[in-house]
């Protein structure tokens, strides 16, 4: 499984070279589909969902397509992610997408498909991805109102979990002080991302590209 996941998209050469070398091939020769879902249910101004998909679209891939799983059924949206060549899930609410991931039936289909194509996630596209997700601890860094949320299964492609945007100024509490506090209480290992980081999965390696700052906690 190649799995490449980010903060906020491919924002720099490092990143871009990591997703070619997964690829396997050049971009004018391959289908991508972005997966906008998680951004349903954020509100106010979405301009960073458009600026994640227009880096990506700069790229030149072959045909850029865009499916809402939450909107269109599954017997439309199913040969276009098979068509694919890389699959990429942006960002926004993570406890929404895993849920429509879910209710679209794409989480049991996912994992057939990724034995042939390239995942990309980009915040809560990337935080999925965990076998566990922390649901609390996310909902401290990223939300005003935080509940408590149980522990959840993720999709199970990785033994970590994500925190994106690392020293961000839309996210004041994502510092690596405050992070290392949490991780005394949740032992769960896990990746601090900037928006110039990413975490590249290919297979069993697990390795960081980055032009910017990362950390990783709990290593095991």
């Amino acid at each position: 499984m190649k799995l490449l996941l980010t903060s906020s998209g491919i924002t720099n050469k490092s990143i871009e070279k990591a997703l070619y070398e997964l690829l396997g091939k050049p971009f004018k020769e391959a289908r991508l589909l972005f997966v906008p879902t998680a951004a349903n249910a954020e509100t106010g101004d979405k301009s960073w969902l458009v600026n994640d998909m227009n880096n990506i679209r700069l790229l030149g891939f072959k045909s850029f397509e865009i499916i809402d799983i939450a909107v269109v059924p599954q017997n439309i949206w199913m040969p276009r992610f098979k068509k694919a060549d890389v699959l990429v899930f942006g960002g926004g609410d993570v406890h929404y997408l895993l849920a429509k991931m879910r209710e679209s039936g794409l989480e049991i289909e996912l994992h057939t498909m990724l034995q042939s194509k390239v995942y990309v996630g980009i915040s809560a596209g990337s935080m999925v991805t965990a076998r566990k997700i922390s649901l609390s601890y996310a909902d401290i860094l990223y939300y005003e109102k935080v509940g408590e949320f149980p522990v959840v299964n993720g999709l199970g492609y990785v033994d970590f979990e994500i925190r994106p945007h690392l020293h961000s100024k839309w996210f004041p509490k994502v510092t690596i002080s405050y992070l290392s506090d949490l991780a005394k209480k949740n032992n769960r290992p896990f990746y601090a991302i900037d928006d110039a980081s990413a975490v590249i999965v290919n297979g069993e390696k697990v390795r960081v590209v980055s032009e910017g700052m990362w950390k990783i906690f709990n290593e095991q």
